[in-house]
C-alpha cells in the first residue's frame, strides 16, 4: 500500500526569547492572516505551551509550501529575530520533499518520508 497524498507539511518549534511572548504572538497574527489568502494552504495554526510555540501547517504540494516562504519570509525573519528556532520536521512523499531542493537548509529541517496514508 502507498499514498497518493500530495500534501507536504512543516513542524517548526521555536523557543520564544525571555519578554518577547507578546510581540511573538503579534507576529503569528499577522502571519495567520497572510497565509491565510495563500490558495494551496491546506492548514495553519500556532500552539504554545509557555514560551515554546509550534506552528502546524499544511500545503497541498512542495510548491504551496514554497510559495508561503515567499509570501511570509519576511515575518518569519522577524519571528527568528526574538525566538529560536528549536527544531523542525518536513513531512511529504519522497517526490514532494524532493521538490523541495535545498530551500529549507537553514532550517536545518528533519525529513519524514510519507510512504502509506491517504487523504480525503
Amino acid at each position: 500500500m502507498s499514498t497518493q497524498d500530495t500534501c507536504v507539511t512543516i513542524h517548526p518549534y521555536f523557543k520564544v526569547a525571555e519578554g518577547k511572548l507578546g510581540q511573538f504572538k503579534s507576529l503569528c497574527e499577522e502571519l495567520v492572516e497572510k497565509t491565510n489568502n495563500e490558495p494551496m494552504c491546506l492548514y495553519y495554526g500556532v500552539s504554545f505551551d509557555g514560551d515554546l510555540a509550534f506552528v502546524r501547517e499544511g500545503y497541498k504540494n512542495a510548491q504551496g509550501l514554497l510559495d508561503h516562504l515567499e509570501n511570509a519570509g519576511n515575518l518569519i525573519g522577524k519571528a527568528l529575530e526574538i525566538s529560536e528556532l528549536v527544531r523542525t520536521e518536513v513531512h511529504g512523499t519522497e517526490y514532494q520533499l524532493n521538490q523541495l531542493g535545498d530551500s529549507l537548509a537553514s532550517l536545518n529541517p528533519q525529513y519524514f518520508v510519507l510512504e502509506y496514508g491517504f487523504r480525503r
